[in-house]
């Protein structure tokens, strides 16, 4: 179901018949990046946090890691990583296929400023074996974003 409902909103913006499909598994960056022939950097993964008021999405590179004092400052509480057997539930996709597409009416999307070195990324499509080819303005309208944040930190940034 995750799946179709990821295709579905991607068919709206007429992005679909870029999704590929794999044999293998996607679900790590580094095996997405085999399957999708791109370096793990242009992984856009989908990081589902949950804060007080309920779950939210943050994309970001595939290098990026949360910055816990970045992601307090912008939304006023400790980053708290969603329980794997409590993902689907909340968000609408399963662990290795969270992604913005298709997510349960709620559930708040930002795009992380690391994500604005790359012409092109790579988010999943609500499986732990899908990716799709996007450039960053169509990420941004298709992911239906709240807005951009500054909530991680680079391999090469000072803790």
């Amino acid at each position: 179901m995750s799946y179709e409902a990821a295709r579905a909103h991607l068919e709206r913006y007429g992005l679909a018949d870029r999704i590929r499909t794999f044999e293998s598994s996607t679900a790590t960056v580094e095996l997405a990046a085999e399957q999708l022939h791109c370096r793990p950097e242009h992984i856009a993964k989908t990081i589902a946090l949950l804060l007080p008021d309920g779950p939210i999405l943050i994309l970001a590179a595939g290098d990026a890691r949360i910055d816990n004092k970045k992601f307090k400052a912008r939304f006023g509480a400790k980053a708290k990583m969603i329980p794997g057997s409590d993902v689907e539930a909340l968000v609408g996709h399963a662990p290795g296929g969270v992604c913005p597409f298709g997510r349960k009416p709620g559930v708040r999307t930002y795009l992380d400023e690391s994500l604005r070195r790359f012409d092109v990324v790579y988010p999943a499509v609500g499986t732990s074996s899908s990716g799709i080819p996007l450039t960053i303005d169509e990420l941004e309208r298709a992911a239906e974003p709240e807005g951009w944040v500054d909530a991680t930190k680079l391999p090469s940034s000072p803790a």
